[in-house]
């Protein structure tokens, strides 16, 4: 696989996004970049900034009761909780604070939330956090399982994302395609790179890569 490229966020330099061109199947699809967000997920001050970052998209009159967080942003989500509660995000829990959660998968790999935990979900505003988004199907399965728990989904939030909004739902994003015009997603059965020949250099998910 090639090195690492980045680019850096605009407004916080603690903010860097990190990828390398290839040739990655995903769960829905196959793209041309990995995205390589380990840091950002996972290293304090980087997500501290990428959360802080994304709570600045937002404003005091909107109201998130409940963060639910996708492909291991839970550390992300609690800075982002902890900024949206500094600069007077509503929301109607009466501990006056952010439920931060992550759904479950069954056998059939669909998002499910125990009863010890539904009450995060049931009535409540939930903002759903996500690494990157592609294709979208990540993210309407977590809004068909806001909906079945009895939740209002009241926004989307990821570092990169190729599509502006799911179903109506606006996605505010970090890093789109313009800050990599040439990103590209296929569909399985007709990839351009597959056709071409080129070898794929790793299977992709919201835990990290593997290569072949």
């Amino acid at each position: 696989m090639q090195t690492y490229k980045k680019i850096d966020y605009s407004r916080n330099k603690d903010v860097v996004l990190r990828y390398i061109p290839g040739h990655f199947i995903t769960p829905h699809s196959h793209v041309n970049y990995y995205m390589d967000l380990s840091d950002m997920k996972a290293r304090q001050r980087e997500a501290r900034a990428t959360g802080e970052e994304l709570a600045e998209m937002y404003l005091a009159s909107d109201q998130i009761d409940t963060i639910m967080c996708l492909n291991g942003m839970e550390i992300v989500g609690a800075y982002l909780a902890n900024k949206l509660t500094k600069i007077g995000i509503v929301n109607a829990n009466s501990h006056q604070t952010i439920y931060i959660t992550s759904p479950e998968y069954n056998t059939l790999g669909q998002m499910m939330f125990r009863e010890n935990n539904q009450h995060m979900i049931l009535n409540r505003k939930v903002l759903i956090l996500i690494d990157t988004a592609t294709t979208g199907d990540t993210l309407r399965s977590a809004m068909r399982s806001v909906n079945y728990y009895g939740g209002q989904v009241a926004g989307i939030s990821a570092i990169f994302s190729v599509a502006t909004q799911v179903d109506s739902i606006p996605i505010r994003a970090l890093y789109s395609t313009k800050d990599l015009p040439d990103y590209a997603s296929y569909a399985p059965d007709n990839c351009p790179l597959c056709k071409a020949g080129n070898a794929v250099d790793a299977i992709c998910n919201g835990f990290g890569y593997s290569t072949l």
